[in-house]
């Protein structure tokens, strides 16, 4: 660290190089903090966790007796002196008492991502509500033909503003906000939709995991979905084979088997019958890919910070690394792990994609994302955890969990120094104390021994004052 700090200052390396290495150092020294408790006012499990982006102060969450709360991060409600740390209570709280509020459990909650005005949650009453947060009221309400599973807003979108709602019917629902209506219906898939995560590099295109065990990108501008990603396909860079009969093909076109291929694609006139081919629609063509990335259903689906990469877990105990560009897996070997409960999980990324955070059972497991090595497990709660979320500027985690706690994971704080006390200060104070009166009996003997014409000085005596 010292040796960095020494290079920034002579230049040979960015200043930001410095941040990200102690922020990173930060984030893999994450510990159950001693110092910040979230006092949660849920009577049940906590189901999603999310802090927003703009200020990066509100913590929502959602529980499963349909009750959604607000928590500041940034500034504390009271100072426990016992434990010694700063307690944060909600700031709000709605349940199925308010108007339209939900009746059973919030599975997902997002917050609206120009600013805290809004927030949007979606229910197992098959409700996805869109909430005012200055006046705590359900401003829209979109009716869901199944519980909810996920809902999930576009943070880079400036051209719509399309709320993805998957549920336990197949098809994914696009609603609009400005409208008040679903706009989008996509289909292809053949079983409930437990994770939706628009992507964060095009606001067009989104991703979409079933129970089905398939993973869907789609662009809301065209039908159907482009690719699905199939777990037997991992050799990235790979051209695939020349279709027959392409113009790259090496195999001669004869006249006589250019007759056979008009005859084959338009029938033969003797006969008189016509055998025109079929021709599928696009959005049909790709309902019809049954390819699979898990063997299980898909709990789970976090893009990279650079959109380049997309982490699913599964059902099947299996957490993978896609190149999104080519919908390959990465091979990247991550341990077997059981992922809690039936619903949809919620993972956590670190803002510089190096670090991944799983819920599993009643811990929390921490890997490296690109070599998949187990780094630390952390754990605190007493019960399955849903879901974890990192704050977008601090070093800070936040995870929730069936046991009804919020818990905050934080760096550890600097050790306390106490001036009395000498063993824990790094040197000795009678190394100190032997140390300058060494220097002082130094100073003595070379004054003495100095000439006539030389300068001396005594530690005692000032060579300033005037003595007559």
């Amino acid at each position: 660290m010292w040796f960095d700090l020494k290079a920034r200052e002579l230049g040979a390396i960015r200043p930001e190089r410095i941040s990200r290495k102690v922020a990173s150092d930060r984030l893999h020294n994450l510990e159950l903090s001693s110092s910040k408790d979230i006092l949660s006012v849920h009577d049940s499990g906590i189901n999603s966790l999310q802090v927003d982006k703009t200020e990066g102060r509100y913590l929502l969450s959602g529980a499963s007796d349909g009750s959604v709360a607000c928590y500041d991060t940034l500034h504390a409600s009271t100072f426990d002196p016992t434990a010694r740390s700063y307690q944060h209570k909600h700031v709000f709280k709605v349940d199925k008492r308010v108007r339209k509020g939900h009746k059973y459990a919030v599975s997902s909650v997002q917050w609206y991502p120009v600013d805290t005005g809004l927030f949007v949650t979606g229910s197992f009453d098959t409700h996805v509500n869109v909430w005012d947060t200055n006046n705590l009221q359900v401003e829209l309400q979109y009716d869901m033909p199944g519980r909810v599973y996920s809902v999930s807003l576009s943070q880079i979108a400036t051209s719509h503003l399309l709320i993805a709602v998957g549920s336990a019917d197949s098809m994914v629902r696009l609603c609009d906000i400005a409208t008040g209506a679903c706009t989008h219906t996509l289909v292809g898939h053949r079983d409930a939709v437990l994770a939706v995560q628009w992507s964060v590099s095009s606001e067009w295109t989104l991703y979409t995991g079933s129970c089905d065990g398939a993973i869907r990108f789609w662009d809301i501008r065209r039908a159907g979905s482009y690719k699905v990603l199939d777990q037997d396909s991992s050799q990235m860079g790979r051209r695939p084979p020349v279709p027959k009969y392409s113009p790259e093909s090496e195999w001669p076109v004869t006249s006589r088997t250019s007759k056979k291929l008009l005859k084959k694609a338009f029938g033969d006139k003797k006969s008189g019958m016509s055998t025109p081919p079929k021709r599928v629609h696009p959005g049909m063509a790709s309902a019809q890919n049954y390819a699979t990335a898990h063997n299980g259903a898909v709990k789970a689906l976090l893009p990279t910070n650079d959109g380049h990469f997309l982490v699913s877990a599964g059902a099947d105990s299996r957490v993978k690394l896609w190149d999104v560009e080519s919908g390959c897996d990465t091979l990247v070997n991550y341990e077997r792990m059981r992922l809690s409960g039936n619903r949809a999980t919620q993972l956590g990324l670190s803002p510089d994609s190096s670090l991944l955070f799983i819920p599993t059972s009643t811990a929390i497991k921490v890997y490296n994302l690109w070599t998949g090595l187990l780094l630390k497990t952390l754990g605190g709660h007493y019960d399955d955890v849903n879901c974890c979320e990192l704050h977008p500027y601090e070093q800070e985690m936040y995870s929730g969990s069936s046991d009804r706690k919020i818990l905050v994971w934080s760096p550890p704080p600097p050790p306390q120094i106490d001036e009395d006390r000498e063993e824990v200060c790094p040197v000795p104070r009678r190394l100190i104390v032997n140390f300058w009166s060494h220097m002082i009996c130094q100073t003595k003997a070379k004054g003495a021994s100095a000439g006539a014409g030389e300068f001396s000085a005594r530690l005692d005596v000032d060579s300033w004052s005037d003595e007559d």
